[in-house]
């Protein structure tokens, strides 16, 4: 069996797995699936297989709709769009040629990485995550309008890389799936380095794609079974994913992207700028907090001890 083969059912049966997990969670409190988390996933996965990627566009959206507190973000988008990213990951892995080894070594980093995410995610402070999604969303911001201006790499023609930057490139996955828990979206770093290492840059879709796959999987399905969620919402997004992908990947043949593109920046640097402000304030909301819990000291009367 080769590797893509390998990683295709592999793939398949963890998504089996992950489904039959939500499913059961939905069963034990079942609430009806909520219509605008359908409708913001099948926007944001329609555009996502265009690879104009979806997590910095949702989070925005989540963030100014408070449609679930800041620290929920990263979980219900990984949940809430599994399903949509394994059909994207089968369309391009199975249709776009890029060398098989250098696909299986990032998919198999990038899971390692998401697997360490989930473990340190939910310790770290409201306040972290809020920064990190913040900061995250500047730099996807940055990238989206230096792609548009076309100051970005175009990229070579290469489908494989030497094994140093293969090195470099599999270290590099393990990170973005550490980061993926945190809710900063892959596809626009991955793209990235890829181009500037000299890949087609459609070459890089595959693991793009493949990578996020296996993330979303391994960390969606850890994050079902120990972490709270607002199971109305991440069902609609669950269900309103797959047939955007669809749909984009296989009738839709050209689309004017550049226009939606700058709106995208300029939604995504709106929501890091309240992302950071809210970070900002759990900061001095603790602050506060701090001191008026802190005791006061009274100072002792003469000759007292």
């Amino acid at each position: 069996m080769q590797f893509v083969d390998i990683l295709l059912t592999v793939l398949g049966a963890a998504t089996v797995l992950f489904t039959v997990l939500l499913v059961r969670r939905w069963l034990q409190a079942p609430v009806r699936p909520r219509v605008e988390g359908i409708a913001l996933s099948a926007v944001a996965n329609f555009f996502d297989a265009l690879g104009i990627g979806s997590f910095a566009p949702s989070t925005a959206y989540l963030k100014i709709r408070r449609l679930t507190s800041d620290e929920m973000i990263p979980s219900t988008m990984i949940v809430g769009y599994t399903i949509a990213t394994v059909v994207e990951a089968f369309v391009y892995i199975i249709s776009v040629e890029v060398d098989p080894f250098l696909l299986f070594s990032c998919i198999v980093a990038s899971s390692l990485g998401a697997i360490a995410g989930v473990v340190v995610a939910p310790r770290l402070p409201v306040q972290a995550i809020q920064t990190t999604i913040g900061v995250g969303l500047l730099i996807a911001g940055t990238l989206y309008a230096l792609s548009n201006l076309e100051l970005l790499p175009g990229g070579g023609a290469a489908t494989a890389l030497p094994t140093s930057q293969l090195i470099l490139v599999v270290g590099f996955s393990f990170l973005l799936g550490i980061l993926t828990n945190l809710g900063i979206g892959s596809f626009a770093p991955t793209l990235i380095v890829l181009s500037l290492l000299g890949m087609d840059p459609l070459a890089a879709f595959p693991i793009m794609m493949g990578s996020a796959a296996f993330i979303f999987v391994a960390s969606g399905t850890t994050i079902v079974r120990k972490r709270p969620l607002d199971l109305g919402l991440v069902t609609g997004m669950a269900i309103g994913g797959a047939p955007a992908v669809l749909l984009a990947a296989y009738l839709i043949k050209s689309l004017p992207l550049y226009a939606l593109r700058w709106g995208v920046v300029l939604v995504v640097i709106y929501a890091a700028i309240l992302m950071l402000r809210s970070a900002i304030r759990s900061r001095r909301d603790r602050s506060d907090a701090s001191i008026s819990v802190s005791p006061v000291v009274q100072a002792s009367p003469a000759g007292e001890p």
